[in-house]
């Protein structure tokens, strides 16, 4: 009967070992994914030829830290942006990419993405 329990007792400390384990590295993965998407994206320069300048109007922004920062790191991740700075006051963005890579439809699509498609509007769109 001693013999049985300290059986079960040694299974059931190897079962959780074991489980503790796998959702230590469950949780290592997911730090890791997150440190990995949150790593600042290193930019191509743009040939000086392809560089092109956008600012528009952003209506629905309710926060600088929030929204405003939100948009501004969407941006900045994008291929062949080369600088995006969004304005909380003033409710303007300027973005600095490669018109052979990105365009105006483009830009607009991903801030209006980054809420839930109805809360950012873009406007005055120039370049």
């Amino acid at each position: 009967m001693k013999f049985t329990k300290i059986i079960a007792t040694f299974a059931i400390a190897s079962l959780i070992l074991v489980s503790c384990k796998k959702e230590e590295d469950k949780s290592l993965a997911l730090i890791k994914a997150q440190a990995e998407k949150e790593a600042p994206k290193e930019h191509k320069t743009i040939a000086a030829e392809n560089a092109q300048t956008a600012s528009f109007t952003i209506e629905g922004m309710t926060c600088a830290m929030g929204c405003a920062k939100t948009i501004e790191k969407e941006l900045s991740n994008l291929d062949g942006v080369e600088k995006a700075t969004v304005d909380f006051d003033n409710k303007t963005a300027t973005v600095v990419f490669d018109k052979t890579v990105q365009n105006q439809e483009n830009l607009t699509k991903v801030v209006q993405a980054t809420g839930d498609g109805k809360t950012y509007k873009v406007s005055n769109f120039k370049s």
